[in-house]
């Protein structure tokens, strides 16, 4: 969330910012509602002082034997005490108010993010390696399905749609990939996580996927959540402290399975490994001081664009347009990897700082020195990367007319062999 004084200073900037993200935010009524319950505070402040004053005179009315004026004294005690309680509950009930209106408020985007209106307004910042200009490459789908990698058949049997089986060699991709990336990642020097798969609401709210994306969550019976991403757990670890300046900036990945319901919305890019309801993902994470949060920004994205590059794939980064943001960052890189099959771009990793939004909201602090005051972290993080996707990117990049696929070199040990597979039917 944002820092009310700022909202208060400066209702004006806030409400273009929100508008540069096409949102409308209510500032306005956050301002009044805001004012509103400031009055009550100074309100309350008030009746409580005379409450003080009140209870004192009774004593001294007692103590001179002016039994009368101290049981109206009383009686005005009593009447004060009223006047308080109601007063608690009313601000109680604003303060309330106030919440659900910040929650609505967005983070405002970075002054280097473009405005535009949709993602034909992103900005290409840089490319690496050659674009694969293959026409006879089959979609991923048939050629892991040739190959034995995926059922999904029988993934649909088991779970329903959105939710795809690996088998064999399949299986074992996905495996290396994974410990390819945690083990690449630590030598960049992230601390590996491994992070419970559910959490709690206090942690999606830290992180903002509440309450604005609830129904996008899969919820458990018991009131926990399924993680959306390892984002949520591993930005919630240090929740509710204050963390020693000289710690920072603290680096960590996990690797973990993310659900989200909204995978494949409208029927879009549903065929093969493109949208999941279920995936699996190494998250990079940082808790920054504020001056050095955009350039570990710069640097996280590189470490998740590293990853391509060990594996040979061609990839650009895109600077996100305002509108094309999330709710809750203030620049976002995405990293996309070319599909010859499909002959378009797909996009592995979002790479976000949230400046000091998240923070706020998960009351995430640090002290630069000892006696020094509290300020807020900047949280980052970013997919280092998505699997489903890569793994269709890779067939298709890697896939030979005779129908088998070349293992790139940095994961011929874990597998076993330097080529998947059979001819393709």
């Amino acid at each position: 969330m944002l820092d009310r004084q700022t909202i208060r200073q400066n209702p004006e900037a806030v409400k273009a910012g929100a508008r540069k993200k096409h949102i409308e935010a209510p500032v306005d009524a956050l301002v009044a509602m805001d004012a509103e319950r400031r009055n009550l505070l100074v309100q309350l402040e008030s009746l409580r002082a005379e409450l003080n004053a009140s209870s004192k005179a009774i004593g001294q009315l007692m103590g001179q034997g002016k039994r009368e004026e101290a049981e109206e004294a009383k009686a005005t005690t009593r009447s004060i005490k009223d006047k308080i309680e109601g007063l608690e509950v009313q601000t109680k009930a604003t303060e309330a108010k106030l919440a659900e209106l910040e929650f609505q408020i967005p983070n405002l985007p970075h002054e280097s993010v473009p405005g535009g209106e949709d993602e034909s307004d992103n900005v290409v910042v840089r490319e690496w390696g050659e674009k694969p200009e293959r026409t006879d490459v089959p979609p991923h789908w048939e050629i892991a399905e040739a190959l034995g990698l995926i059922d999904p058949a029988r993934g649909v049997k088991i779970a329903g749609s959105g939710f795809m089986l690996y088998t064999g060699m399949g299986a074992r991709l996905q495996r290396a990939l994974i410990n390819f990336m945690l083990d690449h990642h630590g030598r960049r020097g992230y601390t590996e996580i491994f992070p419970p798969y559910v959490a709690n609401a206090d942690s999606l709210t830290g992180t903002g996927q509440l309450p604005k994306f609830e129904d996008d969550q899969y919820k458990t019976t018991d009131g926990l959540y399924l993680i959306p991403t390892a984002e949520v757990p591993v930005t919630n670890i240090r929740r509710d402290e204050i963390i020693d300046g000289a710690e920072l900036p603290l680096r960590c990945c996990a690797f973990s399975s993310c659900f989200r319901k909204e995978a494949g919305a409208a029927g879009k890019d549903t065929r093969g490994l493109q949208r999941m309801h279920q995936f699996e993902k190494v998250e990079l994470v940082k808790l920054t001081d504020p001056e050095s949060s955009y350039d570990e920004l710069e640097s996280l994205t590189s470490d998740a664009a590293s990853i391509l590059e060990a594996l040979g794939l061609h990839h650009r980064v895109t600077l996100l347009c305002a509108p094309e943001m999330s709710f809750s960052n203030a620049k976002c890189y995405d990293l996309e990897i070319w599909s010859p099959a499909m002959q378009k771009y797909l996009e592995v990793s979002s790479c976000s700082n949230f400046e000091a939004f998240q923070a706020r909201r998960a009351n995430i602090r640090f002290r630069r020195k000892p006696g020094e005051p509290v300020e807020f972290v900047h949280t980052l993080n970013g997919s280092g990367v998505a699997l489903p996707r890569l793994i269709a990117v890779l067939l298709e990049t890697y896939w030979q007319p005779d129908g088998t696929v070349e293992v790139p070199a940095v994961l011929q040990a874990a597998l076993g062999t330097d080529r998947l597979g059979g001819s393709l039917s």
